[in-house]
């Protein structure tokens, strides 16, 4: 019964204008907008555009660096963001055939002020070039790598390093999403890190894995002393908060740490956690790919058959909120409107209808008693008069008119139908199927004859899910009589 679900749960993300501050604060960008800001006529660059290695002390003290052993490398790193962001423009030798030891000249990049004229829309997109960056950073293999492997004309012979660029990059994709995925599940840590051991075997050990095996549990611990290095690399643009392996493991159990048995401190194994723009960043990078992520405010200015379609599999808070920010977008002076556009969306007979129906009732019920005149415009309609009679029976309103029997049995149908497609709770379904059928005696004898699509599979479902293996007997003969009819 089930319409395609996507593939992720909506992100709650903050504002494009805290995003921007984030980003400005990240260690990385502010060295590198430090170090735009400090380059001059004499700044002396290579052919390549990196800061010459005479400089880097300087650069490093500008940077507060000075003292740092790993002072200059930080400066260099910083002075390449600085170039691939256009915080800095470079110029290079002239002449097509200048010597590797030439000089190139640098000027302020276009977008060095936009970081402070500019929008927060500015500001994410350079901030977006800068991860752009780092992430091909954190997927290159280390210099002492391919040292021997580059070619007089400066290309690397990636075969003979047997390191693909492109499965690398996806591979880290696939890490940065499983976390993504983590933190937003119900079930996931919320605020809390994720430990890197958990991580790495989200990568390697399959689903339907009891105890792992010795093979694969080397090759968590080798996954884990690669995320190791990637993470570190990532750390400093803001996208993650990394606690690192512990160094001592390494010294205690050789080159790669293994990963944690069940009476160890696994925080020293490494734990990380995404920021705020971090699933901002990694959302943006999958839309770019083309994965479905929705964010919560995404369906705000949309119609109502977009709305409910949209919010049929998001979490029950998730699903609140949006359908806020829908209704705030409408105002009070439109909530009558709004709860008729809402009502008309949830007709249809199609196998969404009933979910959309569901998450109508759950949405007028936000509206107010604004919404009175709509919904009393359909209490006779076959498909909504059910749930419009509901909806005014809690709020306590005078002249309520009694359903027909058939509308009761429709709705009931069209309610257990509505939950199986949700996929909920199994003992909150259950409960809701013995509470539904055991309302009215006779259930089964009325239930199969509802004109409703679904009556067949939610009689089906009602036999599986009863508890009373008689009426649950009852409820699959009512199901064959329905389907039997649906076939006349």
């Amino acid at each position: 019964m089930s319409a395609e679900r996507p593939s992720l749960p909506p992100v709650r993300l903050h504002t494009e204008a805290e995003l921007a501050r984030d980003a400005l604060a990240a260690p990385l960008l502010a060295r590198a907008v430090r170090l735009a800001r400090w380059a001059g006529p004499a700044t002396r660059v290579g052919a390549g555009g990196e800061l010459v290695e005479a400089q880097l002390p300087a650069a490093a003290e500008h940077l507060g660096l000075g003292d740092d052993e790993d002072g200059a490398a930080y400066a260099s790193e910083a002075w390449r963001l600085a170039v691939d962001t256009g915080l800095l423009d470079v110029e290079d030798p002239e002449g097509e055939e200048a010597e590797d030891d030439a000089e190139g000249t640098v000027t302020v990049g276009e977008n060095l002020g936009l970081l402070t004229s500019g929008s927060p829309q500015d500001v994410l997109a350079i901030w977006l070039d800068g991860l752009e960056a780092v992430h091909a950073d954190a997927t290159a293999p280390a210099f002492d790598d391919f040292a021997d492997l580059i070619g007089e004309d400066g290309s690397v012979d990636f075969e003979a390093l047997d390191w693909d660029p492109q499965e690398e990059a996806e591979f880290l994709d696939g890490v940065l999403g499983n976390l993504y995925l983590l933190t937003l599940s119900e079930a996931g840590p919320a605020d809390a890190p994720v430990p890197l051991p958990a991580l790495a075997a989200s990568m390697v050990v399959p689903e339907d894995m009891g105890e792992p095996t010795d093979d694969v549990l080397e090759q968590v611990s080798e996954v884990m002393m690669r995320l190791d290095d990637q993470f570190r690399v990532l750390a400093p643009i803001g996208i993650v908060e990394y606690r690192p392996v512990d160094e001592a493991l390494l010294t205690e159990e050789g080159e790669e740490a293994t990963p944690p048995a069940d009476d160890e401190d696994v925080t020293r194994y490494g734990m990380v956690k995404l920021t705020p723009l971090g699933l901002y960043g990694i959302r943006e990078r999958m839309l770019e790919a083309g994965v479905d992520a929705p964010a919560v405010g995404d369906l705000a200015d949309k119609g109502a058959d977009v709305l409910l379609d949209g919010i049929a599999y998001y979490p029950e808070e998730a699903a609140r909120t949006e359908v806020g920010l829908w209704l705030g977008r409408r105002g009070t002076d439109e909530a009558e409107a709004a709860a008729a556009e809402l009502l008309g969306a949830a007709r249809g007979a199609d196998e969404r209808a009933p979910l959309r129906r569901l998450h109508c009732q759950q949405a007028l019920a936000l509206v107010g008693p604004e919404a009175e005149p709509a919904v009393r415009a359909v209490l006779d309609d076959p498909e909504l008069g059910g749930l419009a009679r509901v909806w005014l029976a809690e709020r306590g309103a005078a002249d309520v008119p009694a359903p027909p029997e058939s509308m009761i049995f429709w709705l009931a149908v069209d309610t257990i139908a509505a939950q199986l497609d949700a996929d909920g709770d199994l003992e909150e379904l259950q409960e809701l199927v013995e509470g539904l059928s055991g309302q009215h005696s006779g259930f089964f004898d009325q239930a199969w004859r509802v004109e409703h699509p679904a009556t067949p599979d939610v009689l089906e479902a009602v036999g599986r899910l009863h508890r009373d293996r008689k009426i649950a007997k009852d409820a699959r003969k009512a199901a064959f009589k329905a389907r039997s009819r649906a076939k006349d």
